[in-house]
């Protein structure tokens, strides 16, 4: 859906053409009623000539009759023409926040690269409802310039000199607005930016509360999010200041057109080359011009603004990747053999691992930026540098990525946790017939209770708490592979044990499990098969955890210290 080239032009445009038949009927409406309104005036100076020019009391009523009835028309369709304008701008909206978070969740990912969870939802929300609100203002825009056509066509009928004036000076006036709005539209891509930021740094403080207040860093932080938000607060008000500059110079032009086409009127009247019928219906038309041209000035700014947001909606459709996507999903059924041969990525060198079938595998990195690297290139969330990860026989970057993190799942030290019970968290991503209470019994997790609320990003549990639900989850998931980075670094020593043995004991209870623990606890490594000694990037020994304790002063000081 985002494949290819994506611009902020090509989103802008493609929302106008999604809710095309609701812009449509909102433009057709909205031309109806600004042609109505066009009208009248011209019905007003007929009402004059009737009874002041002819004294014709019954032709006054009749067209007193029109004239009411075109004033319900004119009600109706901008009633139904405004409602189909406002589907159109929150239907554009609504799937353009679909398109965005389709996007972040591709296997691919790449997304979220370099962009704070805040500036995601601030795109996803003020960006896109500012690029659904162009339908709206096309409709509006369309709808002026009927207006425009009509009444220049009327006056044209009345005066040639006042329909050219018409004809020939909302162009320029519209070619202005439109230098104009050139200003706003780089401060309103600022504003949005800075907007984006200080809300992502907002949700970055709050999310870590509990830790900044741990470590005494709460004036830190404030102010931290007080200099953002200062920034943030310029970059509004200059953001203001260029649409206030616009607004007012679009005005000013409006009204200063506005006064020669009456003056011109004026004149026209007192010379009797127009009735009086004819000059009230002039003045009249040359009030109701005011009305869409300063539409039409809106629909600049609006247009500004939905450019902007739709050129940082476009930044994140179009963001790569950031491993390969595409490819069948692995074979069924799935064997689940993995093989990483001659690895390099994030420090690692010439990294080989092949876990046997049913094995539960230690992997103790000293450095923890290479355990990292080696979560995330297994979780497919980068690329190897060189080398590659095979899954049954088959590259893992010629497989769908989906697919493979159903056989390979990869559960991170940092996983979240969301809103709700204790057994929902689990259950989300449990497989069919999954034994819940088993892996919650494994986990620890049991001691919590099924019903007991979470809170958003778990904030009604403590790190260890946290840890054994995220660790429960995983293990329900009951996928093939199983990764675990360092799952018990919260938990005590005892519950630690604990939860080493139940892990053990629930991944081998059925056989062709693989498990790999990358972590350097003592308590997990002395339940595993054998452990992969990595130091400095390299393989060191391939041993169990007791022989490795023996043998290598290193692993010693790494694990047992």
């Amino acid at each position: 859906m985002w494949r290819g080239e994506v611009s902020g032009r090509r989103v802008l445009w493609g929302a106008v053409r999604g809710q095309r038949r609701d812009v449509v009927v909102a433009a057709v409406l909205g031309a109806g009623h600004q042609a109505a309104e066009a009208f009248i005036p011209v019905l007003i100076g007929v009402v004059v000539d009737r009874a002041v020019a002819d004294g014709d009391g019954g032709g006054m009523l009749r067209w007193l009759l029109v004239l009411a009835a075109v004033y319900i028309g004119l009600s109706l369709s901008f009633r139904l023409g405004a409602r189909a304008g406002e589907r159109a701008a929150e239907r554009a909206a609504h799937a353009l926040r679909v398109r965005l978070v389709d996007r972040v969740l591709h296997p691919g990912g790449g997304a979220d690269e370099g962009r704070l969870p805040g500036v995601l939802a601030s795109v996803a929300t003020e960006d896109t409802r500012r690029v659904g609100a162009v339908c709206m203002a096309a409709t509006l825009g369309i709808g002026a310039a009927m207006g425009l056509l009509v009444g220049a066509v009327v006056l044209l009928r009345i005066s040639a000199a006042l329909g050219l004036l018409v004809l020939l000076g909302v162009p320029v006036i519209l070619v202005l607005g439109h230098f104009l709005s050139k200003p706003l539209e780089r401060r309103s891509a600022a504003e949005q930016e800075r907007a984006a930021h200080a809300s992502g740094v907002a949700a970055d403080l709050v999310a870590g509360l509990r830790v900044l207040k741990g470590i005494g860093a709460v004036p830190a932080a404030v102010g931290r999010y007080r200099q953002t938000s200062r920034a943030s607060l310029g970059a509004t008000l200059r953001a203001a200041r260029a649409e206030a500059w616009q607004n007012g110079l679009t005005t000013g032009l409006i009204g200063v057109f506005i006064a020669v086409v009456a003056l011109v009127g004026g004149r026209l009247g007192a010379e009797g080359s127009v009735g009086l019928g004819e000059l009230v219906a002039a003045v009249g038309l040359a009030l109701f011009l005011i009305s869409p041209l300063q539409t039409l000035a809106w629909v600049n700014a609006e247009l500004a603004q939905g450019r902007a947001s739709a050129a940082r909606v476009a930044e994140v459709l179009a963001a790569p990747t950031a491993v390969a996507v595409g490819g069948p999903p692995p074979g069924r059924p799935y064997g689940g053999v993995l093989r990483l041969r001659d690895l390099h990525t994030g420090g690692l060198r010439g990294f080989d691992l092949t876990p046997l079938p049913g094995e539960v595998l230690g992997v103790a990195v000293t450095d923890p930026a290479h355990a990292l690297a080696l979560v995330r290139c297994l979780g497919r969330e980068t690329e190897p540098e060189a080398g590659g990860v095979e899954l049954d026989g088959v590259p893992v970057d010629a497989l769908d990525p989906a697919g493979v993190r159903e056989v390979l799942l990869v559960a991170a030290h940092d996983a979240d946790l969301f809103d709700g019970t204790v057994a929902e968290n689990i259950a989300a991503g449990a497989a069919e017939g999954a034994d819940l209470a088993d892996a919650m019994a494994a986990a620890g997790a049991d001691e919590l209770g099924a019903g007991q609320p979470v809170g958003e990003r778990g904030r009604f549990l403590s790190g260890g708490q946290r840890q054994r639900v995220a660790l429960a989850r995983a293990l329900a998931a009951d996928s093939p592979v199983l990764v675990l980075h360092d799952p018990t670094t919260a938990v005590d020593a005892v519950t630690e044990a604990r939860i080493a043995n139940g892990l053990r004991a629930l991944r081998t209870r059925e056989p062709g499990r693989t498990t790999m623990l990358i972590t350097t606890s003592p308590a997990l490594l002395a339940v595993t098969d054998r452990v992969m000694w990595v130091d400095g990037g390299r393989t060191v020994d391939v041993a169990s955890h007791e022989e490795l304790v023996q043998r290598h002063s290193s692993y010693r000081a790494a694990v047992l210290s």
